[in-house]
């Protein structure tokens, strides 16, 4: 099959790469907390919110506002762990490529 030049698989296929992308991410940070050897307190909110973000992206509409709720949620938990900080930074641009920070009103 021939692709036009400039178009991804994932435009082809009619998918969000956005989402593909945050899909990518979230597996990555999932896996990378699921094999990290320590426990830490805070370490349930994160699974919960990488969960609902899984589920977001499986829905296939996330809702910015709530991503962002959630990512706010996981670096809070997690942010101090410098093992997990790459894979938490991945799930960070993922997000961002759905809109900007909002602005104070």
């Amino acid at each position: 099959m021939l692709r036009s030049v400039g178009k991804s698989p994932a435009t082809e296929t009619g998918e969000d790469p956005r989402i593909t992308g945050l899909g990518a991410a979230v597996s990555r940070l999932r896996r990378e907390l699921a094999v990290y050897p320590s426990e830490f307190k805070d370490r349930a909110i994160a699974e919960d919110e990488l969960a609902a973000l899984a589920a977001m992206v499986a829905s296939g509409a996330p809702e910015t506002a709530r991503m962002r709720r959630s990512l706010l949620l996981i670096v809070g938990s997690i942010g101090s762990v410098s093992a997990l900080g790459p894979a938490l930074m991945g799930v960070r641009n993922a997000v961002d490529l759905f809109g900007g920070v909002p602005r104070p009103r």
